[in-house]
């Protein structure tokens, strides 16, 4: 077995793509399109959100970063409950994260509230499932680096 290391490095490159010929000339002359790449895994197209000049059809970043903690809050909540005997049939998140800006263009989120729906196989799991969330977001790598709140609105479905 590999021993623990507690550093943990994660690269990641961004190409624009979204030059159309006159380059950033102005705020409208230029695609917001760019390439997501991390060697070994499938590229990611990126662009800006709708509101920004983005194309909808393209991943964001702010659409990222509200899936990176719904992500890692999943995971976290698996492994804990496969740690602690509850048994997870089926697992979704409905997230949503809130953005404000202000009158010169900057920005910050405000919140972001998951809402976990999970079916455990025996209604006598319910209540550690439930107690579950709370532990999967003290331990989640993302949502322990955010300066804003990440909620928890979960719900509990017994399968069958």
């Amino acid at each position: 077995m590999a021993a623990h290391s507690p550093e943990h490095r994660y690269g990641v490159e961004i190409e624009w793509t979204g030059n159309t010929g006159g380059g950033t000339a102005d705020y409208r002359s230029y695609s917001r399109d760019h390439d997501v790449r991390i060697p070994g895994k499938p590229t990611l197209l990126g662009s800006a959100d709708p509101a920004f000049r983005g194309d909808a059809a393209r991943w964001n970043p702010e659409d990222l970063l509200v899936a990176s903690l719904s992500e890692c809050h999943m995971l976290w909540f698996l492994a804990l409950a496969a740690q602690q005997g509850v048994v997870v049939t089926a697992y979704r998140d409905r997230a949503e994260g809130l953005m404000v800006t202000e009158a010169d263009g900057a920005g910050q989120f405000t919140e972001v509230v998951l809402r976990p729906e999970v079916t455990v196989a025996d209604a006598s799991m319910a209540a550690k499932a439930d107690a579950l969330h709370a532990t999967a977001h003290a331990k989640c790598f993302i949502a322990r680096s955010m300066n804003f709140p990440v909620r928890h609105e979960a719900t509990t479905a017994i399968a069958g």
